[in-house]
């Protein structure tokens, strides 16, 4: 499946929780792809981003290590042939992983899907993402947090605005030779870049985006930033989320965006995170999976007999589920146009 983002459309209409798990157990049952693998190679970043938990200096500290690329190859043995996409970079700069091409490789050798670098994108060069792509990366997912410059570098400190419109141009040209290649850029939308929005395709008039993720700040932790507030993405909904939700649409742009029910009701939590539990597969220096997963001795079937995974799917499947209202920007959900 070379474009993901078909099975999240269908995902998006889906409202019933137990037909989206009924058919995961069916994937499960005949040995099908259907985990996503997100991992952080190294826990370190070269930027301070107000939003993010790197700006926490307390939390930072225990953010630390990286897997050796030995680790790295016996996982994807244990795990690979069971996933349908490989995320690399989930909370941490990839970047700067010096073995970042071979992960890459690995996925491809595993032949995964779909294989997704979630990055600053600082570093990048033209060269380092041309030898990315033709080693395997379907995917370059670049995090922006300002349309104008001043917003951009103050949301995303360390950052060089003039770095990330580089790396737009060097992925102008990179598509032109690998025309299958994706960019997608991931905006957290605040009270105080929301409004730029609107002009996001007038400073950019030629952004090479093929998918647009538009998600409302959350709050995860002792963050520089801390306001998590609604209330102003809630009024320039009209006016801004929306016609950039419609351009994109007009574009053929992917636009993965909440609508304005999602910004103004609570969700539910235990729902939504079912699916997660069952699908979502984490890796990085201190974790890989689940805690007692050893991926030196099991691999993704033994550690599903031994703990049955498929019984448990069945029970989710029929037992009634619990329903609890948290704070809407920890669970919301999205359209995908």
């Amino acid at each position: 499946m070379k474009n993901i983002y078909n099975l999240l459309r269908i995902a998006s209409r889906i409202r019933s929780q137990r037909l989206k798990l009924l058919g995961i157990y069916f994937l499960h049952l005949t040995r099908q792809r259907y985990i996503g693998v997100f991992i952080d190679p190294i826990l370190a970043c070269n930027f301070r981003c107000r939003m993010c938990y790197f700006s926490d200096e307390e939390r930072r500290k225990t953010l630390k290590g990286s897997l050796a690329f030995q680790d790295i190859e016996a996982i994807s043995k244990s795990l690979y042939h069971r996933a349908l996409k490989l995320q690399i970079g989930c909370g941490a700069e990839p970047t700067l992983y010096k073995d970042l091409y071979k992960v890459v490789a690995l996925g491809k050798q595993y032949k995964v899907p779909y294989i997704s670098l979630t990055t600053n994108g600082n570093i990048l060069t033209y060269e380092s993402l041309y030898k990315l792509v033709a080693t395997g990366l379907d995917e370059l997912t670049l995090s922006m947090h300002g349309v104008k410059k001043d917003t951009y570098e103050y949301m995303m400190v360390n950052g060089k605005y003039e770095k990330f419109c580089a790396l737009i141009d060097a992925t102008m040209k990179v598509k032109q030779q690998y025309p299958g290649f994706k960019l997608r850029i991931n905006y957290t939308m605040n009270e105080d870049n929301v409004e730029e929005l609107s002009q996001l395709f007038n400073i950019f008039p030629d952004l090479p985006v093929d998918i647009l993720q538009l998600r409302p700040i959350q709050n995860i932790g002792n963050t520089v930033y801390n306001n998590y507030s609604l209330e102003k993405l809630f009024s320039y909904f009209e006016s801004v989320i929306k016609p950039l939700h419609d351009e994109c649409v007009r574009r053929g742009i992917i636009c993965i965006s909440p609508t304005k029910e999602n910004l103004s009701v609570l969700q539910s939590k235990e729902t939504s995170d079912m699916i997660s539990d069952v699908t979502y597969c984490y890796i990085s220096p201190d974790i890989c999976w689940k805690e007692d997963f050893d991926y030196h001795t099991q691999n993704f079937e033994q550690y599903s007999r031994k703990h049955h995974l498929g019984w448990s799917l069945i029970k989710k499947i029929c037992l009634p589920f619990k329903r609890t209202k948290v704070n809407k920007t920890r669970k919301m959900n999205y359209t995908v146009e």
